[in-house]
């Protein structure tokens, strides 16, 4: 067992669940220092423990991706050179009787530590119900268990537990019918303790029941081919989820990876360091209650929604997000928790937005906990809540039918390629933030209709220009200098209306020429805000 223990920010944040108790208004709306006379106005109806602790509860901005990572939790894994295949007792699940193992009629239970490596085929549960500092390694090779109306594999005691698929071997498990009300294990393949997956060969999850794969502590992916299938959501890690490699396909009713420890300031994210990850959600594709995090790999969504938390942060890796709704939403507090929502909808508080109650919002860097979720009023209508989208590195296509990049706090973009074709309704905005659109840096070409576009703050370290140009998808785009130098050359997917473009060459006070299928569409100067648009000094 191995266990990271990073280096803490000081001062990172509070419990990110403390303010959900607030009424809409409140909870929507307010800033730290006006929490105190919402909760008045809004009759006193907010817990006063929970109103002192959300005051008093704030959070600088991360210096960059690193400092996200390093200011989460400790993180257990189970690596492969940890326990030796030498040492695995053989298990056939048609004949499981050995040292360490029972027999029943509702399956197979795993009562001592050890290395046990199964095959066959097992109508039932495979149970581990060892000590608590047990580590357990179920090595599959070529084994079916199929369950009805319970878990195929469930850990309910051990320490920590790791599957290993093993080499060229196919696996199956299912979990069919539907779980008791009141049943824990609630995944086809469902864990108390630390999971770790790993191994060469290829594991088919059928999480019909539920969810697919949850672990309620750490659930780590290493390697290994994993394709999932859930009705709700489809890798859940309840204190965090870590990708690091392998083949991963999830095609889940509800979030496609999803961490949602809400008691816990360190806990509750989701990071993605390698591999590839093939996405399809009904809800979303990427949901973290505190942070959601890329460094590496290739990482493709088609969702309701493609990355979801309190800070989304990316510093490398491929990722391309096809979305209904908003492609990239920094909202804290956003995660659902055993099936029930634990955040209400920012677009429910669009409809009802109200000022906090002394008009006051919260000083630059400050972070009131227990932000809503979706997508911020477009323009800056609501507050500045401290979330962040942090985008360092990375190549990064979006296609979203609302906001692009949508931040309920300040969206920072300091390197990487960024392509946002945002919404062709005049409603919503390739960009959208409460807070400041910094661009320091990398590449960005973003486009919409032009209702709600929003653009970077004027005193952006890195220059952009912007202007109404409209054509059709698969329309060429191009950013001209006055000397005839290309800087951006590329099709449009969808229909649009309006154009941004920041690179490493555009001037601060130039003029660029935007064409569309080689015709001239618009010229506009550097740091000027669309006509009609949301953009400005705050963006």
């Amino acid at each position: 067992m191995t266990s990271t223990t990073p280096p803490r920010r000081p001062a990172l944040r509070a419990a990110a669940g403390l303010g959900l108790a607030f009424s809409l208004g409140v909870a929507a709306l307010t800033g730290c220092s006006a929490i105190a006379d919402a909760a008045s106005a809004a009759g006193d109806s907010a817990d006063e423990t929970t109103l002192a602790a959300t005051a008093t509860s704030t959070e600088t901005k991360p210096d960059d991706v690193q400092a996200v990572i390093d200011g989460n939790s400790d993180q257990t894994v189970v690596n492969d050179d940890e326990w030796s295949i030498d040492d695995a007792q053989e298990v056939d699940l048609a004949d499981p009787t050995r040292s360490g193992v029972e027999a029943s009629d509702d399956g197979v239970t795993i009562t001592e530590a050890g290395v046990y490596r199964l095959t066959g085929q097992l109508d039932g549960t495979v149970t581990i119900d060892a000590p608590e500092d047990a580590q357990v390694v179920l090595v599959l090779d070529g084994v079916t268990i199929d369950a009805a109306d319970a878990a195929a594999i469930q850990a309910l005691s051990a320490d920590d537990v790791a599957i290993f698929l093993a080499d060229g071997s196919d696996n199956s498990v299912s979990s069919t019918g539907a779980y008791d009300e009141d049943a824990d294990p609630n995944a086809a393949i469902w864990s108390d303790a630390d999971l770790t997956i790993s191994g060469t060969g290829s594991l088919s999850v059928d999480g019909s029941a539920n969810d697919g794969i949850t672990s309620k502590d750490d659930l780590v992916i290493l390697s290994g081919t994993i394709d999932v299938t859930a009705a709700d959501d489809g890798l859940r890690g309840k204190d965090s989820l870590t990708i690091r490699g392998g083949t991963v396909s999830v095609d889940a009713g509800g979030d496609g990876l999803q961490s949602d420890q809400d008691d816990d300031e360190t806990k509750g994210w989701v990071l993605v360091e390698g591999g590839v990850l093939d996405i399809t959600a009904g809800s979303d594709g990427i949901d973290g209650f505190t942070d959601a995090i890329v460094t590496g790999g290739a990482v493709s969504i088609a969702s309701e929604e493609g990355f979801e938390a309190g800070i989304v942060a990316i510093g490398g890796g491929t990722i391309d997000i096809v979305a209904t709704d908003d492609g990239i939403n920094g909202s804290a507090g956003t995660a659902e928790t055993d099936g029930t929502t634990s955040a209400t909808s920012t677009d429910e508080a669009d409809a009802g937005g109200e000022m906090p109650a002394d008009g006051e919002f919260p000083a630059d860097g400050e972070r009131p906990t227990g932000g809503m979720q979706g997508g911020g009023m477009q323009g800056g209508g609501m507050q500045d809540s401290g979330e962040w989208i942090l985008i360092s590195g990375g190549e990064i296509t979006i296609d979203a039918e609302g906001d692009g990049l949508d931040s309920n706090g300040s969206l920072e973009i300091s390197g990487g390629t960024i392509i946002v074709n945002g919404p062709t309704n005049a409603g919503n905005g390739a960009l959208d933030a409460n807070g400041e659109i910094a661009v320091t840096g990398g590449t960005l070409l973003a486009l919409d209709a032009g209702g709600m576009s929003e653009t970077p703050s004027t005193d952006s370290a890195q220059a952009w220009v912007a202007a109404a140009a409209s054509g059709d998808a698969g329309a060429t785009i191009e950013i001209v200098a006055d000397d005839g130098t290309v800087l951006y050359s590329g099709e449009a997917a969808k229909a649009f209306g309006a154009v941004l473009y920041s690179g490493e060459d555009v001037t601060a006070g130039a003029n660029y020429t935007i064409t569309v299928d080689g015709s001239e569409a618009a010229t506009a100067t550097t740091g000027e805000a669309l006509a009609g648009g949301m953009g400005g000094p705050r963006g």
